[in-house]
């Protein structure tokens, strides 16, 4: 018994290669949450730089920016601003 990719019906071949509509709506809508997360955590940091002084902690910078990131991907999770929802509705055929 061997496993080659020749033993393999052809049409079986096609089926695997090609994703599944759904799966590929669900794909394209993590990425478009992801992207506006990605928006959202420089939204929050360039906010948060524009009103900070300049004797600012490292450290505090540090967990400024982990806690913005935790916030955006929060927020784009539960909806967002709609970033997300209108590439996925763009990307619809």
């Amino acid at each position: 018994m061997t496993n080659s990719i020749a033993s393999v019906p052809a049409d079986a071949l096609s089926v695997m290669a090609e994703p599944k509509p759904a799966h590929k709506s669900a794909t394209a809508a993590g990425a478009a949450q992801q992207f506006e997360a990605l928006l959202l955590g420089q939204m929050l940091r360039s906010a948060h730089e524009s009103g900070e002084d300049d004797d600012a902690d490292s450290s505090s910078d540090t967990m400024r920016d982990v806690a913005n990131q935790q916030f955006a991907q929060l927020m784009a999770k539960n909806g967002g601003v709609g970033i997300a929802k209108m590439i996925v509705k763009g990307l619809e055929p």
